[in-house]
């Protein structure tokens, strides 16, 4: 692992030029933010089962969603998501009949983000061949009527560490949903280590991190993951990564009892959501998805999607910093591009293989483990 940190700091020389990308029962009650159109028959085309937490939950349900309702809204198809019941505690029972739902309602293809999909997806693909799913952040696993898109978190979590060094800051932290068994947080979070440590390195500064899963099972907002938070920006933390859906109000609420308390959000850009948001770690949820629907409706599932998974990242514009709306001050945009450019062409590769223990391995970067 020292030996590949050394090869990645090696290679660390910025100023230059690229730009990034430039979780049963059906939901009646629809959110302000995103209205859907009605059917003419009642049947829906293009169905979105969410992982856990809320549609709209300024993150992995939402950036899904953006891209279904985007590319039904430009093509003309009816569209409808679904919320399997009993929210953070759903059952493979309970996304199973949210599918069914769907597919009764005329689905033709069936967006279901999340690893947790799995099981339910598996079940009713065996029993409705004809029908389509899409599994985002998930796998192939043998049928032909399943495609997976994942992503290469780990470039994201890089970027964002790198930038928070640079910065200027020192003692960062790292919250992350799914109690350390998301495999897609899991990335982020690593991938947000290597990139401080390469900054560190790089400045001659060392830096200390928080970093926990401890509040995080759901990926759901809660006193306790707030309480935690505020403790830390109290402890001097200066800024916290918060990878976990609707995780990022708890921060939220903990960092505004702190004037330079600072965030990094993930998965879409969330500086919209409060001014304490410095960037964010975000991958291409809604591009990938309307690309994925369109090969659908065009004719090209067998050709380009059945039983595949395409695994993407900076080469396809698909992970970065949202650069036009972030909040950093020293470190540039010309910085940024220049790192992005040596990710995007595979000259800096960070980890993604996560390892049994995150904390071993980095010399610039203390990891404080809190379970």
């Amino acid at each position: 692992m020292k030996k590949l940190i050394g090869i990645i700091l090696a290679i660390l020389m910025i100023a230059g030029t690229v730009t990034l990308f430039a979780s049963c029962s059906n939901q009646t009650n629809k959110p302000e933010e995103s209205k859907e159109p009605t059917s003419e028959d009642g049947k829906y085309e293009v169905a979105l089962v969410t992982d856990v937490g809320q549609l709209m939950d300024k993150g992995f349900n939402q950036g899904t969603w953006e891209g279904v309702e985007g590319f039904s809204k430009a093509n003309g198809k009816t569209y409808k998501y679904y919320q399997p019941a009993n929210g953070a505690d759903a059952t493979d029972n309970d996304r199973i009949a949210a599918m069914k739902q769907a597919i009764t309602n005329g689905a033709k293809i069936i967006v279901a983000p999340g690893f947790l999909q799995q099981a339910a997806m598996e079940a009713v693909a065996k029993e409705n061949p004809d029908v389509k799913f899409v599994f985002v952040d998930g796998w192939a696993f043998g049928l032909k009527n399943v495609t997976a898109i994942v992503y290469k978190e780990q470039e994201s979590g890089f970027l964002a560490g790198y930038a928070a060094v640079m910065e200027g800051y020192t003692k960062l932290g790292f919250t992350g949903g799914g109690g350390g068994g998301n495999p897609a947080v899991n990335r982020f979070g690593y991938g947000f280590i290597q990139g401080a440590e390469a900054a560190a390195a790089e400045k001659g500064v060392e830096v200390e991190m928080k970093y926990s899963f401890k509040y995080g099972d759901t990926f759901s907002a809660s006193p306790e993951l707030q309480t935690q938070i505020a403790g830390w920006y109290a402890d001097g933390t200066e800024v916290v990564f918060a990878c976990g859906g609707s995780m990022f109000s708890s921060v939220l609420s903990a960092a505004s009892e702190y004037e330079n308390a600072k965030i990094i959000g993930v998965d879409v850009d969330q500086s919209g959501e409060s001014e304490k948001v410095i960037t964010s770690a975000v991958k291409g949820l809604s591009v990938s998805v309307e690309k994925v629907l369109g090969q659908f409706f065009d004719g090209k599932w067998d050709e380009l999607l059945a039983d595949k998974a395409q695994n993407l990242g900076a080469a396809d514009d698909s992970t970065g910093l949202p650069t036009e709306t972030w909040r950093l001050k020293n470190f540039t945009k010309a910085q940024y591009e220049e790192l992005y450019g040596k990710i995007k062409s595979g000259e800096i590769v960070p980890v993604a293989e996560v390892p049994e223990d995150v904390t071993a391995g980095f010399e610039h970067v203390k990891v404080d483990l809190e379970k």
